[in-house]
C-alpha cells in the first residue's frame, strides 16, 4: 500500500492556540484523591500532592486544565472547600452518588497547578446556583483586596490574586441528566448575563458557554442556535464534548468516528457562523472541545457500580485500560484538532488521573502512563506553532459511520520559530505497511532529527499498561523513513502512530 502527500509551506491552516492540548479534572471518584492528591504516599510533598503523578504531569506540558467538573459542578458549592480544612463539610455528590470531603478546593487545586505548570480554567455552577455564587467565585479568585471576597481569600493565606482568565458557564446544561438542566433558551439567557458579571472583573476574561454534550443529542444543532442567539456578543467560546468507543471491536470503524467529529466541529462552526451573520456581531466565537477522549471499557460495570454503591468516598470509577487500538485513535483525534484549529482553539482530554486518563495512579503505589500518554504528549511538545495543510492520496475504505476514509491519517504542524516541522501521522491499516512519499515543498535543507513509533501490530491491538508493566505498549525509535530530494521517504508500520521531526535550514 502506498500513500503520497504534499506539505507547501505557505499553505496554512491556522495558527495554533497552545490550549488545544489542554487537560480536564473532576472531582470524581480517584481523580482528585488518591489521584493528585494524597497526603500519605510515600512522594507526596508538604501540600499533600503526589510527587510521581506531578512528574508524569509535568512531562506533558499542558497549557490549561478545566475544574472542577464537569457534572459535579452543577451542585458544587465552591464556599465548601476554603477555609480551614478541619472545618469543612463533607456533602453528597448528587452528580456521581459519592462523598465529598472538600479537603482539596479552589486553594489546594491552584496550588497543584502552580506546581504543576498549568494555568486553571475555572467552572462556576449554573445548575443549582446563580450568577450571584459565579460573581463571587470570581471575586475571591481574582480581586487583589479590599472588599469581602478577596479579603477573606488573603485571610486564607492566599495574598495575590490568581488572576483566572478562562470561566465555563456550567456544564452540559443541554443534558436531562444534570442537575439544574435546562432549556436552550433559557440557559443562554442566564450564560448571557453570567458571562457579563464575570467579564466585569477584567478585560482579558474569557467565558465559555455550554454546547452540545455530543453530537447525538437529539437537541443538536439547534441548541447551539437557541444558545448563541442569546449570549453571542458576550462570550468567546462555545463548548463541545464527545466519547468514542469501540464494543464491536471493529478498528477501523473505530477509527473511521474520527471523521465524524470532522462534520461535528464543521457543523457547529456553520452554526456559530449563522448566529454572527443574524446579529451582525463584530466579535467571533470559536470552540473549545472541552471534553474528549475514549470511553467504553467498563462503562457497563461502572453504570451499574454506580447506582448500587452506598454513597462511598473517592470509588474506583471509569478507570479505563487503555490500549494500543485506543492510542492510535486518540493520535487521529488529536490529528483532527490540527487539522481544525482554525475553529478549535481549546481542547481538554477528559480526565487528566484515573479516571479515563492518561495518567493511573494506584492508592499508596504507583503511578504511571496509559497507551494515550504518549500520543498526547507528543502532540502537546511538538504541536504548536503553524497548523500546515496537507494534502493526501492515498487508499480510502468504507465503514458504517464514514465512508472514503484514508488509511493515512496526518497532521503536520511548523514550530514557532521555523526551524523545525514536526508530522503526524497513524497508518489506520491493520495488516500492511504503508509506503509513503511526502513532498516537503518550501522545506529545503529538511533533515530528519526523530522518528517514534507507537505499535506497528495489530495483534496488539488490546494490550494494555498495567502498575506491574507499564512498558508495555511504549514508543520506540524507527529506522524506515528518510529525507531525500525533498521528500519524507519510507515506510509506516501497519497499525502505528508516528511522530516525526524534520529539522530545518
Amino acid at each position: 500500500m502506498r500513500g503520497r502527500a504534499t506539505i507547501h509551506r505557505d499553505f496554512v491552516i491556522s495558527q495554533i492556540d497552545d490550549r488545544l492540548y489542554s487537560a480536564f479534572i473532576e472531582h470524581m471518584g480517584r481523580a482528585i484523591y488518591t489521584g493528585i492528591y494524597e497526603p500519605g504516599h510515600p512522594t507526596a510533598n508538604q501540600y499533600g500532592f503526589r510527587g510521581d503523578v506531578l512528574e508524569l504531569v509535568r512531562a506533558l506540558k499542558i497549557p490549561a486544565i478545566r475544574y472542577p467538573g464537569g457534572n459535579f459542578v452543577s451542585a458544587y458549592k465552591w464556599e465548601d472547600g476554603i477555609g480551614p480544612k478541619e472545618n469543612r463539610p463533607v456533602r453528597l455528590d448528587l452528580a456521581w452518588r459519592s462523598k465529598e470531603t472538600n479537603q482539596v478546593g479552589i486553594n489546594e487545586f491552584a496550588q497543584w497547578a502552580k506546581d504543576a505548570g498549568i494555568e486553571m480554567m475555572l467552572a462556576v455552577n449554573l445548575g443549582t446556583r446563580s450568577i450571584e455564587e459565579a460573581r463571587n467565585f470570581v471575586e475571591y479568585c481574582n480581586f487583589p483586596s479590599g472588599t469581602y471576597w478577596s479579603d477573606l481569600r488573603r485571610n486564607h493565606g492566599v495574598e495575590k490574586p490568581y488572576g483566572v482568565n478562562m470561566w465555563c458557564l456550567g456544564n452540559e446544561m443541554d443534558g436531562p441528566w444534570q442537575i439544574g438542566h435546562k432549556e436552550a433558551k433559557e440557559y443562554g439567557r442566564l450564560a448571557d448575563e453570567t458571562s457579563k458579571a464575570v467579564k466585569a472583573f477584567g478585560r482579558d476574561i474569557e467565558t465559555i458557554v455550554c454546547g452540545s454534550s455530543n453530537d447525538k443529542m437529539p437537541t443538536y444543532p439547534d441548541w447551539e442556535r437557541q444558545v448563541l442567539e442569546e449570549c453571542y456578543e458576550n462570550v468567546d467560546y462555545i463548548s463541545l464534548h464527545n466519547y468514542y468507543g469501540n464494543s464491536r471491536h471493529n478498528s477501523l470503524n473505530f477509527f473511521a468516528k474520527v471523521e465524524e467529529t470532522g462534520r461535528y466541529i464543521q457543523s457547529v462552526a456553520g452554526t456559530i457562523d449563522y448566529v454572527k451573520a443574524k446579529k451582525r456581531a463584530k466579535n467571533d466565537v470559536h470552540i473549545c472541545f472541552d471534553e474528549w477522549n475514549v470511553w467504553y471499557h467498563n462503562r457497563e460495570q461502572d453504570s451499574r457500580n454506580w447506582s448500587e454503591w452506598d454513597w462511598p468516598e473517592a470509588p474506583a470509577l471509569l478507570e479505563e485500560d487503555y490500549n494500543l487500538e485506543d492510542a492510535l485513535f486518540i493520535g487521529c483525534l488529536l490529528n483532527e484538532f490540527i487539522r481544525r484549529s482554525d475553529r478549535v482553539r481549546i481542547a481538554c482530554i477528559a480526565q487528566l488521573v484515573n479516571i479515563i486518563a492518561p495518567i493511573r495512579a494506584e492508592k499508596g503505589g504507583k503511578a504511571w502512563a496509559t497507551t494515550i500518554y504518549y500520543p498526547y504528549q507528543f502532540a502537546s511538545l511538538y504541536g504548536r506553532g503553524t497548523a500546515m495543510n496537507v494534502s493526501v492520496d492515498c487508499p480510502r475504505y468504507d465503514e458504517e459511520v464514514a465512508q472514503d476514509v484514508p488509511y493515512l491519517d496526518i497532521a503536520a504542524v511548523l514550530a514557532k520559530d521555523g526551524k523545525s516541522l514536526t508530522v503526524f501521522a497513524v497508518n489506520r491499516n491493520p495488516d500492511e505497511a504503508m509506503e509513503i512519499d511526502i513532498a516537503l515543498n518550501g522545506f529545503e535543507g529538511a533533515r530528519l532529527i526523530d522518528h517514534q513509533v507507537l505499535g506497528g501490530n495489530a495483534a496488539e491491538a488490546r494490550i494494555a499498561n498495567t502498575s506491574r508493566e507499564p512498558g508495555r505498549i511504549a514508543p520506540q525509535a524507527g529506522s524506515r523513513l528518510g529525507v531525500s530530494d525533498g521528500a519524507l521517504t519510507g515506510e509506516l508500520p501497519a497499525f502505528s502512530y508516528n511522530m516525526v521531526r524534520l529539522a530545518l535550514d
